[in-house]
């Protein structure tokens, strides 16, 4: 009996420690752990290195022989035959021409991004020239005068006019580029001739502006009343007038 006694009040002694410890546990707060908030390192760091790996990825590509390189470009001429439109007949004299080169140096910036990330810079080199013309088609009734006896005329010319400026597409190019990273990137996916055309019209219109502050149409001026005059003397006239009409 003492035995069995002993056993009941260790059984009682476990089960008193065992609702203490469970006591225990309920009545301890619990630890509440704050998650680290995400932020935008993330998602910027992997849009960064996937432009770094597409820009390496090109000048690898850029590297490898033309047959080696699936993005390579083949050129094939499928033009077609010329049509000729019409045919005019020139009643001008071109009577001097003027050789020109421009540096045409066109930006383009991202309102709110800094340049390095968004941007474009281009320099290029435009040569070409704009001839000088004088149009006898626009001689008026009375221009022309001769005496009797064919010894003396009197020319009154018109004013000598500039043709558009040819531009050398063969000599003229994209000296510099510099290119933000996201222009870079979008480069790589697509193409815009437009921008190319745009070099190509400033550099036209610069010129164009510059041939006009030149003296080119003075000089197509001299240069055509030098001509008629030599001509028609050579031809036995003695007195040869040639004077401009108005602007």
């Amino acid at each position: 009996m003492a035995r069995s006694d002993a056993k009941n009040a260790e059984t009682k002694k476990s089960d008193t420690k065992s609702d203490t410890k469970s006591d225990a546990k309920r009545a301890a707060p619990r630890r509440s752990y704050a998650r680290p908030r995400r932020g935008v390192a993330g998602p910027v760091l992997i849009i960064v290195a996937t432009i770094a790996v597409v820009l390496a990825g090109q000048q690898i590509l850029r590297g490898l022989p033309g047959w080696l390189n699936p993005f390579a470009e083949e050129t094939k001429d499928r033009s077609g035959p010329v049509l000729l439109k019409s045919i005019r007949d020139l009643h001008r004299y071109e009577a001097a021409s003027g050789n020109f080169q421009v540096v045409v140096d066109l930006e383009k910036d991202a309102k709110f991004l800094p340049g390095a990330l968004r941007g474009k810079r281009t320099l290029f080199v435009g040569n070409g020239s704009v001839d000088a013309y004088v149009d006898f088609s626009k001689l008026g009734s009375g221009a022309v005068k001769v005496n009797s006896d064919r010894t003396s005329a009197a020319i009154t010319l018109p004013r000598a006019r500039l043709e558009p400026t040819n531009l050398d597409t063969k000599n003229s190019y994209v000296y510099a580029t510099e290119r933000g990273l996201l222009d870079r990137f979008g480069d790589f996916f697509s193409s815009n001739p437009n921008n190319q055309q745009q070099l190509y019209v400033l550099a036209s219109q610069k010129i164009q502006t510059a041939a006009g502050q030149s003296g080119l149409t003075e000089r197509a001026d001299a240069n055509t009343k030098t001509m008629l005059e030599n001509m028609l003397k050579a031809l036995g006239f003695q007195t040869v007038a040639v004077s401009l009409g108005a602007q």
